[in-house]
């Protein structure tokens, strides 16, 4: 979970001078820990917290700043996960908040748009595409939600029900909410015997401060591990999805998915 600073988007240029340092940040992970499978990077990694929907800093997903981003998972033989403020050609206005991740070999495996942008606040077209969950990195089940997302525990019921062992939440939130994002965190894992990973912007722009806070937790609930505020920290640990599997099927009383259904 990489915690990266904050940034000012305000041109075209500065959106390319940021897509560098996020790829430079994908080398980084990749040396840091040459076991490491996927590097997570937080919602509104490329365009700040401006709410700016200039056509000139929006991308497109078969564009060529998600093309620079593909290239830096192959060349560092990483899986990533990365947010674009996605170009919407029905509603120029109302762009969609867009979350991909490919995998070591450049392979686009997940494309999902945020379902619940932060209104009012936010101008983000609600998303069109459901909850995917895919085939992640050693075989385990990985679905992403985006921040707000996170707020509704039927985004994190229906990842579970769809299979997923682990939950991505990207997120750009700033201090006030930290108390919320730890425990809804805490409780999406453990309502659904499900591993959550999730981590914010870090540092300030100059008029917002985001908090950071990448943590792990674990299908009990329990926080494995936790970053602080420090922009551009990258946070590691080890998920083992066999786990879920085997609570998920041995689990009795605190098998919250399997009593839904039997009660």
């Amino acid at each position: 979970l990489c915690q990266l600073q904050l940034p000012v988007i305000e041109t075209k240029d500065q959106l390319d001078a940021q897509v560098d340092r996020v790829c430079a940040l994908v080398g980084k992970a990749r040396r840091g820990s040459t076991s490491m499978d996927l590097v997570v990077f937080p919602e509104y990694m490329l365009h700040g917290l401006s709410m700016d929907v200039c056509d000139e800093i929006m991308c497109e997903r078969d564009g060529p700043i998600v093309a620079r981003l593909r290239a830096a998972c192959v060349q560092h033989k990483i899986w990533g996960c990365f947010s674009i403020m996605e170009r919407n050609p029905a509603a120029p206005e109302s762009p969609f908040n867009s979350g991909l991740i490919f995998d070591a070999d450049g392979n686009e495996v997940l494309y999902y748009r945020k379902l619940h942008p932060w209104v009012p606040v936010e101008p983000w077209a609600p998303g069109d595409l459901g909850v995917p969950v895919v085939d992640g990195p050693n075989g385990c089940k990985l679905a992403l939600i985006i921040c707000h997302d996170g707020m509704f525990p039927e985004m994190a019921r229906e990842c579970a029900y769809k299979g997923a062992e682990i939950m991505l939440r990207t997120a750009g939130y700033t201090a006030p909410i930290r108390d919320s994002w730890v425990f809804t965190n805490q409780a999406n894992a453990f309502q659904n015997l499900m591993c959550t990973a999730s981590v914010c912007m870090s540092g300030s722009d100059g008029t917002f401060d985001s908090m950071g806070e990448g943590m792990f937790c674990n299908f009990d609930g329990g926080i494995i591990t936790r970053g602080g505020g420090r922009p551009d920290e990258i946070i590691t640990c080890e998920l083992r999805p066999d786990l879920v599997r085997e609570a998920r099927l041995g689990w009795g009383v605190e098998n919250n998915i399997y009593q839904l259904v039997r009660c």
